[in-house]
């Protein structure tokens, strides 16, 4: 009799159910493991494949994986090896790849199709390179700006990382997961990972089931919706119980109530977490047991727990139904990867040569023009005039590929290498500035000022002397990696070093001051945002950072970036995400602005955008209708543009307290100077949901205020009224 499970002509189930007959329990559980090739040799490496049939490989590139894969294909089933790798922005890992913005700043584009795109780009590199399976999108919120990993959402905000992770998801696994450029997505971190206590990276998140469902499971469905392969589980505990032992959010939640097919994996080393750090276990056996009971699927770089695991489910400790489920979801998404036809293995120089081609390079760069946000432009200073003739460059971020870039590239992970030459070209903010300006006839100085970390390292006069005889000085200032990523929350968000120090002196040179900030996450910049002439935010912006930048300066491009994410004035005025709840007695600090220093979706153009004639299809309606709401935008200004209309909704009267506001829709549409274009979004009354005391998922009957506008502020929204019945 031949192997079902080598019959491309049966269904998945009936190869996924042949298989798991003909595995003996070490072979199960060897596919629960996920080994880091970095933390093992060589030999332990090949003896995971040979004699234990591990499952999955993490951060193998190259030779090296194909190396282990032979060796899998060679094992008594032939059960290929799944590998991952952290392509988060990108396959950036790989010295030579499209390294694109961070997801905090592709955000800012508000633009689901481009980003959809920057997964497709990613999916081609990865499967490039022989790997599978990206760990990515990161789905947490950035609520609490002192937490380190800021940097890796899409914002603060549920609907909007819901849409954009289902883009990009769309883009990693393409039309079919079998397709020779798909890949596995994975949504992470599940779940309120972000919701840290103070900030605290890993640590506890103290809220309810009730706000975890009503506020961080909503981008989570989206993921389930679109079809997300793997979820990886988080960190932290939530109100006290961990996350890689709570059965509830990852077996009954997770995958009952919403119907997750694919598989969990455990964030790195979580199991043994348990021992060591939360301390809700004694021993490995103990820990391997919670984690298998609470839905885990795949163990990541918890070596330990294959023995424990195998001597509980040989015990009968652990039912064998629950090593089945893990090991059958596993095996199903290798099947739907098409790993056990033909995809497995690719020949050294396959298709290498997508990796970093032109045209992956010039979907990066479409990308970026959108994620650059103009925040301030006093006089329209920008775009320069053409009288500029020289320009200063100054600061320690405008020639820093490092702080450009950000975390989670090849010269921070997995093993840093932070003086590696890219093999691109990287456009920094001197090198971009330069470039354009000398087509323009336009002189550059440069002087770096100072040190973001040391206030010690520091040549004030010297900048101050460069920008004197500029015409226009441009401060490229921020952040850094060191201030950025795991263990890295930051309780200070003020600018670092002497880098206000050098922005106040250049201020007193009287010329035009131009500030563009490279930072992982929002920054309180008072001072900044009150004295510049001009402010650009680009986060991270990753190879064109630079050109896109200076292509905005010299008006090439028309900015059209909108923050995912609020400003503070001072850290101590944290949160200050938009969608907060009402009920605070005076509203604000007494000491502090009652606003954000800047709100979620604020964003300037080099034109003027004017909002009329809001209607809706309906006034009334029941929770299954969908209402259309229209309203005419008008371009006022001199320049085409692109306008992001936003649709928030504010529940009037509800049976619990809701947010002030909530977005629930958004598109982003051009429109050329003088033109006036009718933005139509559709609204699912079904999004108009609360959680209510019961943890029940429900559309109350009442008032809803259906505010537009181009952001968040109530001053910059039209309002209609809608009437559920």
């Amino acid at each position: 009799m031949g192997c079902i499970y080598k019959d491309k002509t049966r269904t998945v189930a009936e190869r996924v159910n042949d298989l798991l007959e003909r595995m003996t329990l070490e072979e199960k559980i060897g596919q629960m493991m996920q080994i880091s090739f970095t933390s093992v040799s060589r030999k332990e490496a090949e003896e995971w494949v040979t004699e234990r049939c591990a499952g999955s490989f993490l951060h193998t590139l190259g030779d090296d994986a194909r190396h282990l894969q032979k060796l899998a294909l060679s094992t008594r089933l032939g059960i290929p090896l799944l590998f991952g790798i952290d392509a988060v922005r990108g396959h950036a890992l790989h010295n030579g790849a499209t390294i694109f913005p961070t997801q905090l700043a592709m955000a800012c584009s508000w633009n689901p199709e481009l980003i959809r795109m920057a997964g497709r780009v990613t999916a081609r590199e990865v499967s490039a390179d022989g790997l599978h399976w990206t760990f990515s999108p990161i789905l947490c919120l950035g609520r609490d700006l002192r937490w380190g990993r800021i940097n890796e959402t899409f914002g603060e905000d549920p609907y909007l990382t819901g849409v954009l992770a289902a883009s990009i998801i769309q883009g990693y696994q393409g039309d079919s997961l079998s397709d020779a450029d798909s890949i596995l997505a994975c949504a992470k971190h599940y779940i309120a990972y972000g919701e840290g206590t103070g900030g605290r990276d890993a640590y506890d998140s103290q809220i309810s089931i009730r706000k975890v469902r009503e506020v961080f499971l909503p981008p989570f469905r989206k993921a389930v919706e679109a079809r997300c392969a793997t979820f990886m589980s988080s960190y932290q505990s939530i109100d006290g119980t961990p996350v890689t032992a709570n059965k509830k959010v990852l077996r009954k939640l997770l995958k009952d109530e919403l119907g997750f097919e694919g598989f969990v994996v455990t964030d790195w080393d979580n199991t043994l977490s348990l021992i060591v750090n939360q301390h809700v276990a004694g021993d490995m056996e103990t820990a391997a047991r919670k984690a298998v009971e609470a839905g885990n699927d795949m163990i990541m770089n918890t070596n330990a727990f294959y023995d424990a695991a195998l001597k509980l489910a040989g015990e009968g400790v652990i039912p064998v139904e629950l090593i089945d489920d893990a090991v059958r979801r596993i095996l199903k998404m290798k099947f739907e990867l098409g790993l056990f036809d033909g995809k497995a293995y690719t020949q050294p120089g396959t298709n290498t040569d997508a990796i970093g081609c032109e045209e992956h390079l010039a979907v990066a760069l479409d990308l970026t023009r959108e994620c650059i946000v103009l925040l301030e432009n006093r006089n329209n200073t920008l775009p320069l005039a053409e009288m500029v003739k020289k320009i200063a460059v100054i600061g320690p971020n405008a020639d820093n590929i490092q702080s450009q870039f950000g975390d989670w590239t090849f010269l921070s992970h997995p093993t840093p290498k932070p003086h590696e030459v890219p093999k691109l070209p990287v456009r920094t903010f001197l090198s971009g500035i330069m470039e354009l300006a000398e087509k323009r006839g336009i002189s550059v100085t440069y002087h770096r000022g100072c040190d973001i970390m040391n206030k010690d390292d520091e040549d004030i006069a010297g900048a101050v002397e460069c920008a004197s005889t500029a015409d226009v000085v441009i401060a490229v200032v921020g952040d850094c990696l060191e201030q950025n990523g795991e263990y890295k929350d930051r309780a200070d968000l003020a600018l670092s070093g002497s880098q206000q120090k050098l922005l106040e002196s250049l201020k007193q040179c009287g010329k035009p001051l131009i500030v563009i900030l490279v930072n992982g996450k929002p920054l309180a910049i008072p001072w900044v945002a009150k004295n510049a002439d001009a402010v650009l935010e680009t986060f991270n912006s990753g190879l064109f950072g630079g050109k896109a930048a200076a292509e905005i300066i010299f008006g090439e491009v028309n900015p059209s970036g909108k923050l995912p994410i609020s400003f503070p004035y001072h850290s101590g005025q944290l949160p200050v995400y938009y969608n907060h709840l009402p009920g605070w007695h005076g509203g604000r600090y007494m000491d502090m602005p009652e606003k954000p220093l800047y709100s979620f979706g604020y964003g300037l153009s080099f034109t003027s955008y004017e909002y009329s004639n809001l209607h809706l299809s309906h006034t009334a309606c029941s929770a299954d209708d969908t209402v259309t709401v229209s309203v005419d935008v008008t371009n006022k200004g001199p320049y085409d543009g692109k306008e992001t209309v936003q649709l928030y909704v504010k529940d009037v009267i509800s049976s619990v307290v809701t947010p002030v506001k909530q977005l629930k829709g958004f598109m982003k549409t051009e429109i050329k100077s003088g033109e006036t274009k009718t933005v139509k979004i559709d609204l699912p009354v079904r999004e108009l949901f609360i959680i209510d005391e019961n943890e029940n998922q429900v559309v109350e009957p009442g008032e809803f205020e259906i505010l537009v506008g181009p952001d968040s502020r109530d001053e910059s929204l039209l309002k209609a009224v809608l009437t559920v019945v």
